[in-house]
């Protein structure tokens, strides 16, 4: 038998998906079959294909035999020097448990259909001495910027995976918003359900009484404003859920700016992407202690935020306090 524990960098996967892509030569078929027999079983239940994985799940699923070809190959990034230099550049802070990315736009985190560049593709060049490539702990969407926290090995990893599961981690983004909300600090409480379409995924807010919809918080706090045009917003999240931020601030009538599939608001004025940055980490360090990163912002949301005449703070240096 083999078991999976399930992380925040693999929850809200569809399961028969997760095990697809875990399991080297499981076919559709088979899968199927094991579900149906309930030889599969999460968290000591029979399991059904569409259920969502959430952080801490566990998965049991019987030995299946390995197709007779070539077995499939964890894609790696080849880093020549000047893609070593840049991922050398984004880091923010790192010991001997964990390193802390200051991800660009535009880079996706996991690899995927088209994506030959990806961040879990490059962690074999941060290995180092050590005995083990550095884990994914959590994921940003392609398009966001900022703080990517990476555990060095497996049970650092799982030590991340119990803060975030616990709701022990602090997390903040900032966001340039089009429009201003009408009362200018509050929680955004909305249920989000998620629709898959084809090859891509959003979520929409969903009825409390939906079958398929999960629980999604967000705090939120105006930090400047310029009229009722736009806005510099601070958000944190009290759920993790897929597009959550991007999906609430819509939701509040303030849809993130460059955001093509939340509200499809640009302006000539700033960058034609995303304006939002994951900006600060605050989470219980894995040998004790607790960790604060900041992330400055990306040159976009610098320029975007100096057309506007906001004033913004540097981002602190990281600090682990005993």
């Amino acid at each position: 038998m083999t078991e999976f524990t399930i992380t925040d960098a693999t929850a809200d996967m569809r399961l028969d998906r997760f095990l697809r892509r875990e399991i080297e030569g499981l076919t559709q078929s088979v899968l199927q079959k094991l579900l149906r027999t309930g030889k599969i079983r999460l968290n000591g239940a029979k399991a059904e294909a569409n259920t969502r994985l959430t952080p801490g799940d566990t998965l049991i699923v019987p030995e299946i035999a390995p197709p007779e070809r070539k077995p499939r190959t964890r894609h790696v990034v080849k880093m020549d020097p000047a893609r070593l230099k840049e991922l050398e550049g984004m880091i923010l802070y790192q010991d001997d448990s964990v390193i802390v990315l200051n991800k660009p736009a535009g880079i996706a985190v996991q690899g995927g259909s088209g994506i030959a560049v990806h961040i879990d593709g490059m962690l074999d060049a941060l290995q180092g001495d050590a005995d083990e490539r550095p884990k994914l702990v959590h994921r940003l969407d392609r398009d966001t910027s900022g703080i990517l926290l990476i555990a060095r090995n497996a049970r650092v990893a799982n030590k991340l995976s119990v803060a975030f599961r616990s709701r022990d981690v602090e997390k903040t983004y900032w966001a340039l918003l089009a429009g201003v909300p009408e009362q200018l600090e509050g929680r955004i409480d909305l249920p989000l359900k998620r629709i898959d379409l084809g090859t891509t995924s959003r979520a929409e807010p969903a009825s409390r009484k939906d079958k398929e919809a999960q629980k999604a918080v967000t705090d939120y706090r105006v930090l400047d404003r310029a009229g009722k045009r736009f806005c510099l917003v601070q958000l944190n999240p009290q759920t993790g859920r897929m597009h959550q931020l991007r999906a609430h601030c819509l939701a509040l009538g303030t849809p993130i700016l460059g955001d093509a599939v939340y509200g499809g608001v640009f302006s000539e004025h700033f960058a034609q992407q995303l304006h939002l940055h994951a900006r600060r980490l605050a989470i219980p360090h894995p040998e004790g202690g607790l960790l604060i990163v900041e992330a400055p912002l990306p040159k976009h949301m610098r320029d975007g935020l100096a057309y506007l005449g906001f004033t913004v703070p540097e981002a602190e240096k990281p600090k682990r306090t005993r």
